[in-house]
């Protein structure tokens, strides 16, 4: 590696005795190589840029530029002498996909039997796309939930469980980590009828949305110290914009709402019946999850061929280095949208000047390492379904005008432990922005006394199934615990 020398001389002077001192100051430069440099040599891939940077500084700290451009230009037009290289074999990869080792596999002749619940409001695309996911090789169980409605790959409310060797990134689904989050706070819902101004300012002021949604205060936490940043390529370019996203949320149906809670006289968080005032919120890991998702999705679908039909189910073994990376980025996105979540609450129970009492929350874009009744040890995938396991406290909330609740699970294998994680929808955004008027959305949320901030018609009650359906229909899985009824709401307007 190319070292720039400064001999710098300095005299020190102390009672009267001067002293020399010499020294040479090392600046390394890794021979001087720029990524425009790379550029021009044809590097135009992001992720490959990236990666040859980073090789660079890891393993050329004695070489000349000469040597290293003349090692990367013959990367470049012979990847396959590479393949097997220690130090350069990842980039090889990458320019040439096809030197990753892929496998074919073909899918079961029928589908696995599996438990669909609310069938009656299941649409026929959700179907083909459970049984799609049932004919997996790797599938060992599965179930579709009330709110079940077309996804990408596994529909929304699918819940598949796979081998244990084995993940699904588009099984998770984009939003990884995708969280309900409940504070039930120290005050009676009366408090809006005296303070319904603050609670509008401080649900205006201290949440953002949408897809340049950012709050005007930067919220810093000590997940971002995790090596996690530094150690996985696709991690370290996502950190910046994570940080910058922290306490934001999506758009679409994400949401954050002043509510009153509502407890029976028993309950399993074993609080006093009563009506509080609470913040419910609805969102993921932001853009953070989306790139984790593309990223790993790919490298899935050049690793593991399969029938056109089910290409999004390309899945990355768990004993793989891209298994385990995306596992752990999978854990860190989760524990990124948690965190957002806990600012969401912190900076809406402060402005409001009120405490929390309880807090509820559950993710539900998510893959967790389970085990069936029988024993046999699965990876559980949840793609817009609640966990569900005996006892275990989740939220499912039904629309911006219509009741939500707190739930304990039965523990039901035979819905692979799981529940809902909504409503579901009856109209796609599409239909419903072109049937409901914005006039008529105001008046329905002004007759539930319903305050609305941002929100499009396509989020509009009347697009969403009758939660109390779904209830009822997976009335075996859950046990209500309480209900949660929206009183100000905001959402994006994108």
């Amino acid at each position: 590696m190319a070292v720039s020398f400064l001999s710098i001389n300095f005299i020190i002077n102390k009672r009267q005795s001067l002293t020399l001192l010499r020294f040479k100051l090392y600046t390394p430069i890794m021979g001087n190589i720029q990524p425009k440099m790379l550029t021009r040599m044809g590097l135009n891939d992001n992720m490959a840029r990236s990666m040859a940077m980073a090789t660079i500084a890891k393993h050329c700290k004695h070489d000349s530029q000469e040597q290293i451009l003349s090692t990367l230009d013959d990367i470049i037009h012979h990847p396959e002498d590479y393949r097997n290289d220690s130090i350069w074999g990842k980039l090889a990869a990458v320019l040439a996909p096809d030197l990753i080792p892929s496998m074919a596999f073909d899918l079961r002749e029928a589908p696995l039997p599996y438990a669909v619940y609310g069938s009656e409001g299941i649409d026929a695309l959700s179907e083909r796309q459970m049984e799609t996911a049932m004919r997996l090789p790797v599938t060992v169980a599965g179930a579709l939930m009330p709110d079940g409605c077309a996804g990408y790959g596994l529909p929304i409310g699918g819940v598949l469980a796979t081998d244990s060797h084995v993940v699904i990134p588009y099984a998770v689904g984009k939003d990884i980590g995708c969280r309900m989050s409940l504070t039930i706070l120290d005050a009676e819902p009366d408090f809006l009828k005296k303070h319904h101004d603050r609670a509008v300012k401080a649900i205006t002021e201290y949440t953002a949305f949408g897809l340049d949604g950012i709050l005007p205060n930067r919220t810093y936490h000590p997940l971002f110290d995790r090596c996690e940043w530094r150690d996985i390529p696709v991690l370290k370019k996502l950190r910046e914009k994570a940080i910058r996203q922290l306490g934001s949320s999506g758009k679409g149906n994400h949401f954050v709402d002043i509510c009153e809670v509502v407890l029976p006289p028993t309950n399993i968080m074993g609080m006093n019946e009563g009506r509080y005032l609470g913040i419910l919120s609805h969102s993921g890991s932001r853009g953070l999850g989306a790139a984790i998702a593309d990223h790993y999705t790919t490298i899935a679908k050049e690793t593991c061929r399969l029938p056109r039909q089910a290409g999004p189910f390309a899945w990355l073994n768990l004993n793989s280095e891209a298994g385990q990376q995306y596992w752990t980025c999978m854990e860190l996105a989760g524990a990124y949208s948690a965190v957002n979540h806990d600012c969401i609450h912190e900076n809406v129970a402060r402005a409001l000047r009120l405490k929390p009492l309880a807090t509820i929350s559950n993710h539900h874009n998510y893959a967790w390492r389970e085990t069936l009744n029988d024993g046999t040890a699965v990876i559980v995938h949840r793609k817009g379904a609640t966990p569900a396991h005996a006892g275990e406290l989740g939220i499912i909330p039904g629309s911006m005008a219509t009741p939500g609740y707190i739930v304990s699970g039965r523990g039901c294998c035979e819905s692979v432990f799981s529940a809902s994680h909504g409503a579901g929808r009856t109209m796609s955004r599409l239909d419903a922005h072109n049937s409901i008027s914005r006039y008529a959305l105001r008046k329905h949320l002004a007759e539930c006394g319903v305050t609305l901030i941002g929100g499009t018609t396509e989020e509009a009650p009347a697009a969403y199934k009758d939660i109390d359906a779904v209830m009822e229909a997976q009335k075996e899985l859950v046990n209500i615990e309480g209900t949660i009824i929206p009183k100000i709401v905001r959402m994006s307007e994108e």
